[in-house]
């Protein structure tokens, strides 16, 4: 679905990204992870064509650069990490913005069934009618998720939706519902690809993992291969044990 190649980024002089090799398959949900500065954030915008890189990302067998903008928005959708805090609407129609590559002027019976869905999936059906300035950080985290997700409610095949910390402000619950809506989302043949802090989290939901430091790719591929005591001690400096997680048999990671 995704596929890119020694792609590399810098800004004068400093390399931000440096021979980055990304690879995600129909179906797959990739966890972005490693510590501040590794290059995450970036590498998460030029796979979704919000920065250019010299090399060519292809998403579904063609450049996404030469994509139709309005088409792509059916395609894929992508979470920011920095959302505006000062949005002088009602919750329901922020939602109803991820909405707008499908009408003009009025939207219709399934665009508002769409918005619906994923404000009850988000737990926000409740504050539709609520002034989005009012909200909570972690109320309005949940409202750009459902966002970003009623963007891509169509039928159309093999979808990618990029998530930068989706998580920030969550309480535990909602952090759990949030990465079951991205999985989920993933199980229709769609993909994902999603920065995260939590190395825990990512081993539980995520297929493969890309782990970066200093802007290269420090180790890929499954949890089991990616979460060693070697490979992440080396990308956070920072000593670690790996267990089997008592439930899932995941690797879970201490710290210290």
């Amino acid at each position: 679905m995704i596929k890119a190649h020694q792609i590399s980024y810098k800004h004068k002089d400093f390399y931000i990204l440096d021979g980055v090799d990304v690879s995600l398959g129909y179906g797959e949900f990739l966890a972005i992870v490693g510590p501040n500065g590794a290059g995450k954030s970036s590498l998460l915008s030029v796979l979704a064509n919000e920065v250019r890189s010299r090399q060519e990302v292809l998403f579904k067998n063609k450049a996404i650069a030469k994509w139709d903008v309005k088409e792509l928005s059916k395609h894929k959708a992508k979470f920011s990490q920095h959302n505006s805090n000062d949005i002088p609407l009602e919750v329901k129609d922020v939602i109803m913005m991820g909405r707008y590559p499908y009408f003009d002027a009025q939207p219709g019976k399934e665009d508002l069934e769409a918005t619906s869905r994923m404000m009850d999936e988000t737990d926000i059906f409740h504050l539709k009618d609520r002034e989005y300035n009012t909200l909570s950080g972690g109320e309005k985290q949940r409202v750009h998720l459902s966002r970003v997700m009623a963007q891509l409610e169509n039928d159309i095949a093999h979808k990618v939706v990029f998530l930068d910390e989706p998580l920030n402000n969550l309480d535990i619950k909602h952090q759990y519902k949030a990465l079951e809506i991205i999985k989920n989302f993933t199980k229709k043949a769609n993909s994902a690809i999603v920065v995260l802090h939590d190395l825990n989290l990512a081993a539980q939901f995520a297929d493969k993992i890309l782990l970066m430091k200093s802007g290269k790719v420090s180790a890929y591929g499954t949890p089991e291969e990616v979460f060693t005591a070697e490979n992440i001690s080396h990308a956070y400096n920072f000593p670690c044990t790996i267990c089997g997680h008592p439930i899932t048999n995941n690797p879970m990671i201490i710290f210290g």
